[in-house]
């Protein structure tokens, strides 16, 4: 049996699904074949990690697909990023904690994956996408771009063939195009990941009757943020999920905590008892309510090539690369390969140079995953770091907010013009960016370490409060090159501020790296960017 698709794309998972529902809003006539090995309905909590999302990805699914409704009634409202530097402390109200005291603007969510994944293939189907489960794909014949993809699949017991003009590899971690067309890229970073879900809510407020610490935040619901439990070259996430479950995950840099010592959940539990003793104590009473385990060794990677417009395939998601799961910017980059993959068919269809399309965004998204990954590569060791850490959040959620999300919210990333006028101002920024997070690993290793029992609230930030309010802002060309000139300004300002602060209590630091990338020379701002130092 043959049958010819325009899109034929492998992989029904999140990355898969949503592009199907991105394609066919942009053109309803289109027709796609998706081609999952699962069965469904998938199960719920126990299913994918990969449940926190952040500004881009949370906006792609409300607004730009739609799915708002299903979110706000099916899913839990995040009540942002929450860290505790709790290494080796039962009291969590004794230590640092950063976080915002009440709802910051602009939305995001927890997503339990099983869940969301259900919702989408059905609502794919409503809408027309073809959707195969069981489906097994046997091989796959690559188009030289003068005919279409021959692609030979298993399906309910029947080999079967399918064409398709264009083929999109949304397999995740399976790879099978990277894998056929040899494109694997290793990376600096070497992390290691073990996640399980525990059938019950994990709620931080029932670990402390303190009064004062409880009521620190309005509403006071710690359980509904993206918790992380903070150490030297680690850090642990605890996420609810709407099915009533939580997903409990330890990240860890290789070198300082190997993937041996918590492979297993008893090893985990072992090594939670030792690092994050106030967690195992919630969990120990709890291990008949386990759900499942696993891990990923070295789980970072990226790839020699995701876009080719003269043969038409591409890779989405984590079929191509993958950063790090701190930040939670794996929906990120599904929202901006499949915004990419959707507008070189655009192109295609409309008989453009979907050639040089291709090799444009393929740039512009490397840089992305480039820059990111820059927040994590030989920074772990600072994870635990009290004083530097809240630092380095304030910089990494500027540059996000102010630069990545800024293409995004405002529709620039597939304008070929303005990301050619922004291409020097965006090195720039990248540069500055590698210096900075040089200076704070620096800093955290001259500076004596400070944990006091504080508050760091970002919601009295009010700068910071407004650069998330902002996102949703609605700006022409002008105003979006006035707000970029804007940013760019106040990462230039935190920039010397960081430096001024380590360089007052650490004198021996060399700032020159990161103020050389200052345009203007800025001298330290009167009114604090930061919070309140310790020392």
């Amino acid at each position: 049996m043959k049958h010819e698709h325009d899109v034929i794309v492998l992989g029904g998972g999140l990355s898969g699904l949503t592009l199907s529902l991105q394609l066919r809003q942009r053109f309803p006539d289109l027709d796609i074949l998706i081609l999952e090995r699962r069965t469904h309905p998938v199960p719920e909590a126990a299913f994918k990690i990969g449940e926190s999302s952040v500004e881009i990805g949370a906006h792609y699914f409300a607004n730009v697909l739609g799915l708002k409704d299903h979110l706000e009634q099916h899913q839990l409202k995040k009540f942002g990023f929450r860290f505790f530097f709790s290494d080796g402390e039962r009291d969590i109200t004794r230590v640092t904690e950063l976080g915002a005291s009440s709802f910051l603007p602009t939305p995001a969510y927890q997503i339990d994956r099983g869940r969301f994944e259900n919702a989408l293939a059905e609502i794919a189907l409503a809408r027309g996408v073809q959707f195969r489960e069981g489906a097994l794909v046997r091989k796959i014949e690559l188009s030289d771009g003068t005919k279409p993809h021959d692609v030979t699949y298993e399906h309910e017991g029947t080999s079967r063939q399918a064409w398709s003009r264009w083929l999109v590899d949304a397999s995740g971690r399976a790879g099978m195009l990277k894998r056929q067309l040899d494109l694997a890229e290793s990376n600096d970073h070497n992390a290691n990941a073990v996640w399980f879900r525990i059938a019950e809510r994990i709620d931080i407020n029932d670990w402390s009757t303190d009064t004062a610490w409880l009521a620190r935040c309005n509403p006071p619901n710690r359980w509904l943020s993206t918790n992380h439990l903070m150490g030297a070259g680690y850090w642990v996430w605890l996420i609810p999920l709407s099915s009533g479950s939580h997903s409990i995950g330890i990240v860890a840099d290789a070198a300082l905590h190997p993937l041996d010592s918590m492979n297993t959940f008893d090893k985990s539990m072992a090594w939670l008892q030792k690092h994050q003793p106030r967690l195992f104590e919630a969990l120990d009473g709890k291990r008949d309510k386990l759900q499942d385990f696993a891990f990923f060794k070295r789980f970072s990677y990226g790839c020699k090539k995701v876009f080719s417009g003269k043969q038409r395939w591409a890779l989405t998601g984590e079929a191509g690369l993958f950063a790090d799961p701190f930040y939670s910017p794996g929906s990120d980059f599904i929202a901006i390969s499949n915004t990419y993959v959707t507008e070189l068919i655009a192109q295609d269809r409309a008989g453009g140079p979907t050639e040089m399309y291709a090799g444009i965004y393929e740039q512009i998204y490397f840089s992305l995953y480039r820059n990111m990954l820059s927040l994590y590569v030989d920074q772990y060791p600072i994870f635990g770091d009290a004083e530097v850490m809240p630092a380095k959040v304030i910089w990494d959620y500027t540059y996000y907010w102010g630069v990545m999300c800024q293409l995004f919210f405002q529709q620039r990333l597939t304008d070929v013009v303005q990301m050619g006028r922004m291409q020097k101002t965006l090195a720039n920024v990248q540069q500055l960016n590698v210096a900075v997070q040089a200076f704070l690993r620096a800093w955290s290793a001259a500076a004596k370490p400070h944990n006091p029992a504080r508050m760091l609230d970002q919601a009295r930030l009010d700068w910071f409060a407004e650069l998330n309010r902002g996102l949703t802002d609605q700006l022409d060309r002008q105003g979006f090159d006035q707000r970029i000139e804007s940013m760019l300004a106040r990462l230039g300002d935190l920039a010397v501020e960081i430096v001024t602060r380590a360089t007052r209590t650490c004198p021996a630091l060399d700032g020159t790296a990161v103020l050389s990338r200052v345009s203007g020379g800025r001298k330290p701002r009167t009114d604090a960017l930061l919070f309140e130092s310790t020392v």
